[in-house]
């Protein structure tokens, strides 16, 4: 009961860190009233998990048990009882043996792994304990259950059902070294929801991690996903849109695609092999010839392929006229060495002529064709692909899971911060922004092998197969679950809590979240805490590094800022001091951010805790010491990026002072020297009485940004305007962040309370972006200015507005792109906006 309260305290405390560690503060009763639903929903969500735990107020010691199973049992069903037996072992040293003869004596500890028909056959004790027990129809069901004093069953439905069987059993354990205990009462019957549930595993020198493992690491993570429930990997072929080499292969890649996929069929999962087609010109028949042979040599020497899914962008760009029978051609191949394979395409960078042709394809049934992939740079929404593509073709999901921006399902108003130092694809759990992103892709999809880069995403393959499985179990009883087997059961609830942590870090402005703080205290109690074991554990360590790294971001912008604050500070008594001493001041004063750091006990761990990754895993955190590619999880390359506009400022300062001394014979008047501060600065003066501005990328100075449906309803932003970030350095403040709309998506503002008599300006800076799309503004129906290229370096730019689309006192601003291109779907990209009310600006 004690550890009930004590667990349940804890729920209150991290509810009170969720509540009121944000930025934007509730009035104090709507802050009670969120508090309170808080816990209740945590505190509810715990005990009734602890309460099908521990039913009987008890558990069953297994620590001398024995593996029962049929003599008959299958060469699958025995890998799943070897990943139980050495699972067990890993984490307890003790080694269960497996037997074909029930023990005789009395009251011994039995496992019994196997399907219903195998058990009662051979052992007919079991068939009382199995009426007890109803079975979850379906394929790759079980049941296990505590079946009486010393007893668990482990029953399957099939080979798979065996295998998830035993790693539900494994998630379910209380092991710690010498000890096995299975809460009391303990029983689950349970089928999959979902048919499809997996993700890629890219062998590839583009990832973060997996170019550096070899087979042994990979039988392991393959047992990690399954004892989640995850039934298919997918794989990429020796020739994609990377390098042929890295320095950290330990083997070339078609022998490790090779091993990948028999060790996939070792333990009954299915392999799919994401393929691009990257050649120039598939409408000449000598490059057809040469992809059919290229492909075919994967495909003969795999021993298993169940799927092929060619993306039709993102790498590759053929007009679905040329691909699809290109395609064909490779069904047949496929089909020679693997008759029951199916292929699959996503229409990605697709432009609107090309997509249609595709649906147009489609629509005539081709035989050889089995499905649909739904993933990144698709222009249309998933709801909207499935009303497109005939109902007897299905649609896989494909999410990206392992990018925190610049991609499918961005972190929301993630802090610039974060973006400029950990980058796209920094240690990211993100369990309840998963989870919404799942119940998108839910009722349009048969499942999902989800778009990964590397163990970054750890965390969320597991929150989507624990959904994929069931998508009622609430998510902290998925990362509960995690930290069980993956960590341990001392440091369970921590360990989740923690994770759920590390997600509100990315809440809200950093300076203002003071959660951070709490945070990094939890995980340096769990770190106290911590046995060898832990301290040598690859996914502790990602979550500690992702603390420290975080706290010392927060503690580094918070000195940073207040420097800046003061250099304007100094900056703004320029007619006072006097304009070059001004500028002197504050020159020094954002000097100090290099010459004084600040929070360099972090900084040491951070950096000792990147190289205990690298050391456990093979994550290449940094490019000169572990030769990870730049902007591929390098955030150690990123460390000490000025977390303000310093740089830019430094430079406009020293732009200010050679103006103003190259001016000294024409003796400029002080008037004259604050407008050469004001113009290096870029600081616009004073708008007029009734004017507006809006920094769109600061969600806390973009009032008029219409912001639409938000992340939780549209996790992709068809529907939603976004923020997003301009990293390169050397930008004012205001020009490192923007918002967003996604493809023929508008981005729109909106003003009440105009004067319908005046005349008003709209001034706008754009961002630009790889993708060069044009962009067009209208106001009210009204175009401002036509389709025209952003620049780069940007400028602003100023339009009239028509009378008209004022006169009724309100306005409402809108940019698009050019209607139908495909790509990456970006285009309306907007940094500041100014509606000026004409007639006294300076």
């Amino acid at each position: 009961m004690r550890t009930a309260r004590s667990s349940v305290c804890r729920l209150v405390h991290f509810a009170l860190h969720v509540s009121w560690g944000e930025r934007r503060p509730l009035p104090v009763s709507g802050q009670v009233t969120r508090v309170i639903a808080t816990v209740f929903v945590l505190v509810i969500s715990f005990l009734v998990s602890e309460r099908k735990a521990f039913a009987a107020g008890s558990t069953i010691d297994l620590a001398r048990a024995v593996v029962v199973i049929p003599a008959d049992l299958s060469a699958r069903e025995k890998k799943a009882v070897e990943m139980l037996i050495d699972e067990v072992a890993r984490r307890t040293q003790i080694r269960w043996n497996a037997v074909s003869d029930w023990p005789k004596a009395e009251g011994a500890a039995v496992v019994a792994v196997g399907q219903a028909a195998g058990l009662e056959k051979q052992f007919p004790q079991t068939i009382p304990l199995l009426k007890k027990q109803v079975a979850a129809p379906g394929a790759e069901g079980y049941r296990v259950q505590a079946a009486g004093k010393g007893t668990v069953l482990v029953v399957g439905n099939d080979p798979r059902g065996v295998l998830f069987g035993v790693g539900r059993l494994l998630r379910e354990l209380r092991m710690a070294r010498g000890k096995v205990l299975l809460p009391a009462g303990f029983q689950d019957a349970s089928a999959p929801q979902t048919p499809l549930r997996g993700h890629q595993i890219g062998y590839r020198p583009k990832t973060n991690s997996y170019d550096a493992w070899d087979l042994p690491q990979w039988e392991q993570y393959y047992r990690d996903m399954a004892i989640f429930g995850s039934n298919v990997i997918e794989l990429i072929p020796p020739r994609s849109d990377d390098d042929a080499d890295s320095p950290h292969f330990p083997r070339p890649p078609m022998d490790m695609m090779i091993a990948m996929s028999q060790l996939a069929d070792d333990y009954g999962l299915d392999v799919w092999i994401w393929y691009p087609a990257l050649d120039e010109d598939y409408s000449k028949p000598a490059t057809v010839e040469f992809a059919l042979k290229e492909w075919e040599e994967v495909f003969k020497k795999l021993p298993r392929i169940d799927a092929l899914f060619v993306p039709g962008g993102d790498p590759g760009a053929t007009p679905p006229k040329v691909l699809m029978p290109m395609l064909e051609k490779q069904a047949a191949s496929l089909r020679k060495y693997h008759p029951k394979a199916t292929l699959w395409v996503a229409p990605q960078g697709f432009d609107s002529q090309w997509l249609d042709d595709f649906v147009q394809i489609l629509k005539s049934e081709p035989k050889w064709f089995n499905g649909v992939v739904f993933g990144p740079q698709i222009r249309v929404s998933l709801p909207e692909l499935r009303k497109l593509i005939p109902a007897k073709y299905p649609i896989r999901g494909y999410p990206d899971i392992t990018h925190s921006t610049n991609c499918q399902h961005p972190v929301p108003d993630w802090d610039a911060t974060y973006a400029v130092t950990q980058g796209r694809e920094v240690i990211n759990p993100r369990p309840l922004g998963q989870a919404s992103i799942f119940r998108y892709y839910q009722p349009s999809t048969i499942g999902f092998i989800t778009y990964s880069e590397g163990c970054n995403d750890d965390v969320n393959k597991f929150v989507w197969s624990g959904l994929g499985w069931n998508d009622k179990t609430p998510v902290i009883d998925i990362l509960r679950q995690y930290a069980r087997i993956f960590i341990g059961d001392h440091q369970a609830e921590a360990f989740a809590q923690g994770l759920l942590a590390l997600e509100q870090n990315w809440k809200g402005p950093l300076i203002a979240n003071t959660g951070v703080e709490q945070t990094l205290a939890a995980f340096q109690k769990m770190e106290q805490a911590a046995t060898p074991q832990d301290l040598l554990n690859w996914r502790f360590q990602q979550a500690l590094y992702r603390a420290y790294y975080d706290a010392f971001l927060r503690e580094r912008l918070t000195a940073e800022t207040a420097q800046r604050d003061a250099a304007m500070s100094v900056l703004r008594q320029a007619r006072t001091i006097g304009p070059r001493i001004a500028l002197i001041k504050a020159q020094e004063i954002l000097a100090r951010a290099e010459l004084a750091p600040v929070a360099q006990d972090r900084r040491t761990r951070v950096n000792e805790l990147a190289e205990a990754l690298y050391q456990s895993i093979r994550m290449q955190l940094d490019t000169p010491r572990y030769k990870g590619q730049p902007g591929r999880g390098t955030s150690q390359n990123t460390l000490d990026t000025p977390l303000t506009d310093r740089v830019w400022l430094i430079k406009q300062i020293r732009f200010a002072i050679d103006r103003i001394a190259d001016n000294k014979p024409l003796e400029l008047n002080l008037d004259d020297q604050i407008d050469v501060i004001n113009y290096s600065l870029q600081h616009p003066g004073d708008m007029p009485p009734g004017s507006f501005y809006d920094d769109l990328g600061d969600p806390a100075r973009q009032p008029h940004l219409v912001r639409g449906a938000g992340f939780d309803d549209d996790p992709d932003f068809r529907r939603s305007s976004m923020i997003s970030f301009d990293i390169r350095p050397g930008l004012p403040k205001a020009w490192t962040t923007y918002a967003l709309s996604m493809y023929d998506g508008p981005l729109q503002m909106r003003y009440t309370g105009l004067d319908p008599k005046a005349q008003y300006q709209v001034r706008a800076v754009y961002a630009a972006d790889s993708f060069r799309a044009k962009v067009r503004l209208e106001a009210e129906g009204k175009e401002i200015h036509p389709l025209m290229d952003k620049a780069d370096p940007a400028t602003a730019i100023e339009h009239d507005v028509p009378l008209a689309a004022t006169a009724d006192g309100e306005l409402t601003l809108m940019w698009t792109r050019e209607p139908g291109k495909g790509g990456n779907g970006r285009g309306c990209q907007v940094r500041e906006v100014w509606l000026i009310r004409k007639g006294s600006e300076k």
